[in-house]
């Protein structure tokens, strides 16, 4: 990946709607050569996919909360049982596994503290191997989809 590739990914970040032709202009490559590398950066996998950037609160989901879960067992069976139940619960928005402990990390949202505790009693303490739970509510989102930083990208 070379600097220009990095100009396009950082323009794509900042406005994923640009058009070949605009995005061209911005990092001035003639379309051509521009749609090849756009191309190549999707192929590759850089380039994951293309989306709206949506308000939480707009859908109704004003209720944000991170729950840490720690495994009975780390082994590979009740790791596939575990996140497999994690990629059914659409409320789940994001899931990371952890070193150390806790096990993993999710971000739930829902409308409201009702409808977390329904989910969290029928749904997030029922999941496979779960240990046991911890929640915290989100106060503010402070940072939301920061893009990366491509001008350190290779760089310690």
């Amino acid at each position: 990946m070379d600097s220009i590739d990095r100009k396009i990914l950082a323009a794509l970040q900042s406005d994923g709607r640009l058009s070949l032709t605009e995005l061209a202009e911005r990092v001035n490559l003639s379309l051509s050569p521009c749609h090849r590398r756009v191309r190549a950066l999707e192929q590759s996998g850089a380039i994951t996919g293309y989306r709206a950037s949506l308000d939480p609160a707009k859908m109704g989901f004003n209720f944000l909360a991170i729950v840490f879960a720690t495994l009975k067992e780390g082994d590979r069976k009740a790791v596939s049982a575990f996140e497999e139940a994690v990629e059914e619960i659409p409320q789940i928005v994001l899931a990371q596994r952890l070193f150390g402990d806790p096990d993993y990390l999710m971000h739930v949202v829902t409308r409201d503290l009702s409808a977390f505790q329904k989910l969290y009693d029928e749904k997030l303490s029922a999941m496979p191997g779960v240990q046991h739970l911890r929640s915290t509510l989100v106060m503010k989102t402070v940072v939301q989809d920061r893009p990366f930083p491509l001008e350190l990208a290779g760089r310690d």
